[in-house]
């Protein structure tokens, strides 16, 4: 037996699981990533945006698409949504500082929840997402225009 692969486990114990060797689901992530968030309501949202804040849509373009975007609203593809983000990166969006207030979104609020946890990592403090994403923006009656738009490159 070679020995970087380890003893077998007997036959009378069960093979380890992600938790035995320290990994979590995503469904820990996700609890873990909005304890560290003050989510917003799309209420809220709409009130952060008029007073400035940045609302970043990371939802995919077939979504954008079928069901329109928030007005404003950028649109950054999630594969480089952290280059964008990251408030001392060569590739982050024009203006924005360590100070900016972020709020991400997506479909229902999951994905944005994941990604503003990266944002804080970068440095983004005041990043958040919406509870319930674009479709509870829509469900409040919030403004919502045609969709389509290209994402920032």
């Amino acid at each position: 037996m070679r020995p970087d692969l380890g003893n077998p486990a007997p036959a009378n114990r069960a093979p380890e699981t992600g938790k035995d060797r320290g990994l979590i689901s995503a469904e820990e992530m996700l609890t873990r990533a909005r304890a560290r968030l003050q989510r917003v309501e799309p209420e809220r949202a709409a009130t952060l945006q008029h007073e400035g804040a940045l609302v970043v849509d990371l939802r995919p373009h077939a979504n954008r698409l079928a069901e329109g975007e928030i007005p404003g609203a950028v649109i950054v593809e999630r594969i480089v949504l952290e280059w964008r983000l990251d408030p001392t990166g060569e590739h982050r969006l024009p203006g924005l500082t360590a100070d900016t207030p972020v709020v991400l979104v997506c479909n229902e609020g999951y994905a944005s929840s994941l990604a503003a946890a990266d944002a804080h990592d970068l440095g983004l403090h005041h990043a958040t997402d919406l509870i319930g994403g674009f479709r509870a923006w829509k469900a409040a009656g919030l403004p919502v225009a045609p969709g389509g738009s290209p994402a920032i490159p």
